[in-house]
């Protein structure tokens, strides 16, 4: 995607102008910061949106383009499934704590997932198939620390909430980003994808999910493989056989998808799709 956006400001220096909170916020680890990550507080205002949204699309663009990666794999989950052996992240009452303390599992399969394609990555200097992830905890932190198991760089796309989402400390700090809209998040993270890989999550992953379902859908993203890890997960989750019945999607939509249980068997579609 080619992007010819040029911003002149009279600003001095947009890093000297953020917001005494945000900065106190961004001074804890590596990955707050970086100038790909860090957040300039007065564009927080209303009236400079337009200016924001440029901001949020071009620095995320310039700054891969200037790393060469050229392809990536997405991984999508909660950020409340924790390592295993470790408590829930965030959790309502002690069914809940008991379900996601039961669901670690997946942390494992995310960072094994993630440490396979990191390793293909690998052979093209990792140029393709970079992981990036949401940046948060959770699913998130077990892709970008299967990356960082064995040396590679990776990707995370977090975003600003009313409560600060710091970025997990396995991202590679130059490539960990903030963003202010939902929306230009989402481009980035299907503008340059080669795989996406679903692990149960809650209403981001499915908005993430449906998002790139209808993309590919509807023609305006070429067809990559969805993954969705935990078939039991899913099936109870989200009934889209039920859709399909109903005629409100088609039945050929339900090969825009597969239903996978393992790190390995979802490295395996990916290498049979693109005869790796």
């Amino acid at each position: 995607m080619d992007i010819i956006i040029f911003l002149k400001t009279n600003v001095p220096s947009l890093s000297l102008v953020k917001d005494k909170n945000m900065q106190q916020a961004n001074s804890d680890t590596l990955q707050t910061e970086t100038s790909t990550y860090i957040d300039e507080g007065f564009l927080n205002c209303k009236e400079l949106d337009p200016l924001s949204l440029a901001l949020d699309m071009i620095k995320t663009e310039w700054s891969l383009r200037k790393k060469g990666i050229q392809s990536t794999v997405v991984l999508f989950g909660s950020a409340r499934i924790p390592e295993p052996g470790h408590p829930a992240l965030s959790t309502q009452n002690t069914k809940q704590k008991n379900n996601l303390e039961l669901a670690s599992f997946y942390y494992e399969h995310a960072r094994t997932f993630a440490r396979l394609c990191s390793q293909y990555s690998a052979k093209t200097c990792y140029r393709e198939f970079t992981i990036v992830t949401g940046g948060g905890p959770g699913i998130m932190e077990a892709g970008n620390r299967g990356a960082s198991d064995v040396g590679a760089p990776s990707i995370g796309l977090n975003i600003m909430l009313p409560h600060e989402q710091k970025p997990n400390s396995y991202i590679t700090p130059e490539l960990s980003f903030k963003f202010h809209y939902f929306a230009i998040r989402k481009i980035h993270f299907l503008m340059r994808a080669k795989a996406l890989a679903v692990f149960p999550g809650g209403f981001g992953t499915f908005d993430e999910l449906f998002e790139a379902l209808t993309m590919i859908q509807t023609g305006r993203m070429k067809r990559v493989p969805i993954l969705m890890f935990g078939k039991t997960f899913w099936k109870k989750a989200c009934n889209i056989d039920y859709l399909a019945e109903q005629g409100t999607i088609s039945h050929d939509d339900m090969n825009l998808f597969e239903f996978i249980d393992t790190a390995i068997e979802g490295w395996d579609k990916i290498k049979s799709f693109y005869n790796l």
